[in-house]
């Protein structure tokens, strides 16, 4: 269960801690875990926002191409990307953690986060409304002109809503909730959401989510990172000398 949890403690290990802690004279019993080996829960809901982003920018370059010229774009891309936001995002990451666990708590606690969570699901309920929306677009074999500027612009508005969506919850929700646990029950709850990822996906599930958009990417172009290094800034005219 917590072999994914144990990951950056098995890289610090790999490390020259390991040398040092041999050399140290420290007992083994005394050694214990380095401290932030673990993967916690929180950080565990954010590094799925992230598989949820490529998601998101698969759709965000797919956009001028749908309006440009649809019959260009692989639908089977898209039908890929759709289908992987459902399982990995809406079905698991929304439902079985975020309403489930995250939602009732920061509610329960008051505060300014206290009113995010109905907002939030009411985001949750129109994003799989457009994810049904693309699956059944993307059905087909072939995108047409008939369908490309809906499909775009369908895609932009999940891309800005989660934008905002996920900024939020990582920055105020997330923290919140952290906030209304000490530490045991947060450990019991990177836990108890690992058990739940095993139940929905067998092992492995976000390592395979993760080869999965990353496939989706190399097979749209969108594997190289450089491309997406913005450009220099406009060069500022320099301001005449004054005599």
């Amino acid at each position: 269960m917590k072999d994914r949890r144990n990951f950056l403690r098995v890289s610090a290990i790999a490390g020259s801690g390991l040398l040092l802690a041999a050399c140290s004279g420290i007992p083994d019993e005394e050694k214990g875990e380095e401290k932030g080996g673990e993967v916690t829960a929180t950080e565990d809901l954010m590094r799925e926002h992230g598989v949820l982003r490529r998601a998101l920018l698969v759709y965000t370059e797919t956009a001028p191409k749908l309006r440009a010229d649809a019959s260009s774009v692989s639908s089977d891309a898209l039908q890929k990307t759709a289908k992987l936001f459902r399982a990995f995002g809406e079905d698991y990451h929304e439902k079985k953690l975020e309403e489930a666990y995250i939602f009732p708590a920061v509610k329960n606690a008051g505060g300014a986060a206290a009113a995010l969570p109905d907002i939030l699901v009411t985001q949750h309920n129109r994003g799989r409304e457009i994810t049904e929306y693309i699956l059944s677009v993307t059905a087909s074999a072939k995108l047409g002109t008939a369908n490309g500027a809906g499909l775009a612009e369908a895609l932009m508005g999940l891309v800005r809503m989660y934008e905002h969506h996920a900024a939020l919850e990582d920055t105020v929700v997330f923290p919140a909730w952290k906030a209304t646990l000490n530490g045991e029950q947060l450990d019991e709850m990177a836990d108890k959401f690992e058990e739940i990822e095993q139940q929905q996906f067998g092992k492995d599930g976000y390592e395979t989510a993760v080869k999965q958009i990353g496939e989706i990417e190399a097979a749209l172009g969108l594997g190289d990172l450089s491309q997406f290094t913005a450009p220099p800034p406009p060069t500022q005219p320099q301001p005449s000398a004054t005599r």
